[in-house]
This record gives structure tokens, sequence and C-alpha cells, in this order.
């Protein structure tokens, strides 16, 4: 399976510090799981955040969408489901969603799209070897 064809699965227990008065998940913690999907996803397709850093290069956000379906709860499992592709030399988009795993609801799904940045902090393409799980 190439990587862009890979879904990866992250689990998320939605803690009390993450919902608001209404007792719903506030709307940026989705954010924060989609990073948790991306960070498995890459992880999984073997290149971590930590050895892309260590070569020099970054994957800033540079949009982030997300739509809201139905309200997570406090202590709903969740499960983050993961995709990527490659929509240029120097970005990537991943695509996410949010399901609760009690009843298959989804609950929300997003995209960011992250430019790839260098050794010397402008725009550059993706090593071969990377690029390369994106065919």
């Amino acid at each position: 399976m190439t990587a862009a064809a890979r879904i990866s699965s992250s689990g998320v227990r939605v803690r009390y510090a993450e919902t608001d008065q209404m007792g719903v998940v506030y709307h940026a913690n989705y954010l924060v799981w989609f990073e948790i999907g991306r960070t498995d996803w890459l992880r999984e397709t073997g290149w971590t955040y930590r050895a892309m850093e260590a070569e020099g290069f970054q994957l800033p956000v540079i949009e982030a969408h997300c739509e809201y379906k139905v309200g997570a709860r406090y202590d709903d499992e969740l499960e983050i489901r993961t995709t990527a592709s490659q929509v240029s030399p120097v970005r990537i988009q991943f695509h996410y969603q949010v399901v609760r795993r009690d009843d298959g609801v989804a609950l929300a799904a997003g995209h960011t799209v992250h430019a790839t940045i260098g050794p010397v902090g402008r725009p550059a393409r993706l090593p071969d070897r990377i690029k390369d799980l994106f065919a």
C-alpha cells in the first residue's frame, strides 16, 4: 500500500477540559486532534516529525478547514481517520474524519494543507524517498 492510500487511525477520548459550558467539545480542539492524526500518519509511513526536523524540513500549516456535523461530548471515544496526498512538489494535504467509536457517527471532517520548508527556511521539494510515498 502506498502511503497516500494509507488510512491512519488514531484514538482519542474527550477530556472534560476540552468541552465548553454546554458540554460540547470546543471547536478548536478538532484541529488539535487533526494534528494527532497527522503525526500518527507520518509515523506509520516511517517519517516522524522528529526525523523530518532533524533533516531540516518543516511542514507549516498554510490552510485549515473543518466542517462540524455533530458535537462530541465528554468521555466520548473518538477515532481520527487520516489520509494524505501531495498536491504540488512543495505542498501536502491531509484529510481527516472524526468518528465516534460507539455508534460510528461522523462528527467532523476537514483538511490541512502544509508547505514543505527546507533547511534554509524556504519552500523546498520533499526528499525523493518521501515524495515517493505519495506516488
